[in-house]
């Protein structure tokens, strides 16, 4: 409580008081409670009492008749921060975001410096996805109270809503530092150091915090998210099993659990998301789509592959319902790279740009085996294997906004100098390098393996043209089904309508053959999936060749590399090589004429 409450009643009210605090202090609530209620039985305006009943109402969940005791004192002291505070509070754990944030501004009007509601108000305009806003909350409540862990947590939590993964790192540190038994603030720290790609000491953090919350079920989860990107699917099951085991009615835990295991119809995990099926009305609406996605990904590994495609098709349109994707205008744009990358301008441009020959650029359409290429290339000693980069999209939109010029991209690039192309490389490479482990000697070469980068292509030749491009490409109708099967994490809106997935494939198909027209002879390689698998070591050696690199034997022994993978394909990738993929089953062809047709009759049939 603050200093802006009236004073007690006399004589026995003021003793009973004084007792039931210190009672409170002590923990011994339902004794304070009890004072507290005789207190108010005989004179219910009492102030503090109101105050300090809510407070341990609050906390015991009765969040109804904690808003009635706090609105009670309030009516009393309308001028008291704490009231509008403790009200406040109420609404919040009511889930009234905007109602509590009301409040929290009403105390704050009265008492800048009240450390809670500054708190409060950050953390309700945190709920409400404002987290640009609520920073200064948070910085205003430490300013106050520099050992308030929860706002240092909270200002952490927010960074990384940001993606200020690494500014958000010394705050929950922070938060440690004043309570090291604080576990959301162990796990905050694990979610910042695995998004930064820190696996290892990111799974110190979460068994940190299951060492403070045994039961903290999200913890789990994330260490088993954790072990899994590094290969260690022994130890990523037992995890996921113990957060279902806290949680079996989570979805989301079930999706994890079936990515790095084969369900069988004996499993008792799939029966159990199978039982949830029974209960989708009551589900939320991300847990219905994550839902038919698991059962997708389940029934297809008991061989149910008609059971499996319809639950694919309604996972996939209720996903794409959430979706703004302008399918008109990705296809313009595809229209305006071919225009404005033309053989004359690459010709024109060309050998301009950065010269440095670090970067090996894999790409082409998700589900293509671009992670399978990259593993490959991580076994050599040469070669560092970055993952999935944004770099070129930042060092392209820094570029863009710097030089102040109005032209967008691709257009922009028709009038780009020399030294505009060399800046823009070297850019690329400041952020690249980046990938590297803190004090480690730069390698050779290092990958990136974003796939998108195909609509770059150009653009990556000419600011880079000593790079090398690996074009990974597979059998249509394999690549977009398989598409079709995945929850992505990543932005691929074009991937949840088998229509729009079967016209972006035929957009890409053909931005490729362009650039196979307008780019100089020995720049970008073809791997072929179905060849790949069908001839390894030939094949490998002939990626290798590309990159300059000498022959080396660990290339062959890709599921046996160490290093973190975060795809979809994180746990086929540490299999031996398989064939399964290839051909997979299809579903009734007229389910598939969607595809079909957007793929068109030499596409679909290729």
């Amino acid at each position: 409580m603050g200093a802006d409450q009236p004073a007690a009643g006399g004589g026995t009210s003021c003793g009973l008081f004084q007792e039931a605090l210190s009672l409170h202090r002590q923990g011994s609530l339902s004794e304070a409670e009890q004072r507290y209620r005789q207190i108010l039985a005989s004179d219910r305006g009492h102030f503090e009492a109101l105050m300090h009943l809510g407070l341990i109402r609050l906390q015991a969940g009765s969040r109804d008749e904690a808003l009635g005791l706090f609105q009670e004192a309030l009516d009393r002291n309308p001028d008291s921060a704490d009231a509008h505070a403790g009200l406040a509070n109420a609404l919040l754990a009511r889930g009234d975001l905007d109602g509590a944030a009301s409040y929290y501004r009403k105390a704050l009007a009265l008492d800048p410096g009240h450390a809670e509601a500054n708190y409060g108000l950050a953390a309700a305009l945190q709920a409400l996805n404002r987290h640009e806003e609520a920073i200064p909350y948070y910085e205003n409540a430490l300013a106050i109270d520099p050992d308030y862990a929860e706002a240092s947590y909270g200002l952490g939590a927010a960074l990384q809503a940001l993606n200020r993964h690494e500014e958000a790192i010394p705050y929950y540190e922070n938060a440690l530092a004043i309570d090291p038994d604080y576990a959301e603030a162990s796990y905050g720290l694990g979610t910042a150091l695995q998004a930064l790609g820190r696996d290892e000491p990111a799974i110190r953090a979460y068994e940190k915090a299951i060492a403070a919350k045994p039961d903290f079920a999200d913890a789990h989860n994330n260490l088993g998210v954790a072990w899994q990107q590094l290969g260690r699917f022994a130890e990523a099951r037992l995890a996921f099993e113990r957060a279902l085991a806290l949680a079996p009615d989570s979805i989301a835990f079930y999706s994890n659990l079936f990515e790095i295991k084969k369900a069988t119809r004996e499993d008792r995990h799939f029966a159990a998301l199978q039982a949830l099926a029974q209960r989708e009305a009551a589900l939320s609406r991300d847990d219905r789509i994550r839902l038919h996605f698991a059962l997708g990904k389940a029934l297809a590994d008991t061989g149910e592959h008609c059971r499996s495609f319809r639950h694919l098709l309604v996972g996939n349109a209720l996903k794409r319902q959430e979706i703004v994707y302008d399918e008109r205008a990705a296809q313009n744009m595809f229209d305006r790279i071919r225009a404005v990358f033309s053989a004359g301008l690459m010709a024109a441009k060309g050998g301009q740009g950065d010269p440095s020959s670090l970067p090996i650029f894999i790409l082409g359409m998700p589900r293509s085996g671009s992670t399978l290429v990259e593993q490959i290339l991580a076994g050599h000693p040469k070669v560092f294997a970055a993952g999935e980069r944004l770099d070129l999209r930042d060092a392209l939109n820094d570029f863009g906004k710097k030089d102040g010029t109005a032209l967008p991209f691709p257009e922009r690039f028709l009038v780009a100098t020399s030294e505009e192309l060399r800046r823009l490389g070297a850019d690329y490479l400041v952020r690249l390098k980046t990938a590297l482990p803190g004090s480690a000697a730069c390698p050779q070469r290092i990958t990136d393996k974003m796939p998108a980068n195909f609509r770059l292509v150009g653009l990556i030749h000419l600011a880079l043209p000593n790079a090398r491009i690996i074009h990974t490409c597979r059998d249509p109708v394999d690549t977009c089904l398989s598409c079709f099967s995945i929850l992505f994490n990543a932005d691929q809106p074009f991937a949840y309508d088998l229509g729009e997935l079967g016209r972006y494939y035929r957009a890409y198909s053909a931005l490729m053959q362009h650039w196979r027209q307008v780019l100089p002879r020995g720049v970008m390689l073809d791997v072929r999936y179905e060849e790949l698998i069908a001839d390894f070591a030939p094949q490998a050696r002939r990626i290798l060749a590309h990159c300059g690199l000498e022959w080396d034997e660990r290339c062959l022994a890709f599921d046996k590399t160490a290093r973190p993978v975060r795809t979809a394909s994180s746990y086929q990738v540490r299999q031996p090589l398989y064939r399964s993929s290839i051909g997979r089953p299809r579903p009734d062809p007229e389910l598939l004429r969607p595809l079909l047709e957007g793929l068109g009759p030499d596409l679909a049939g290729a």
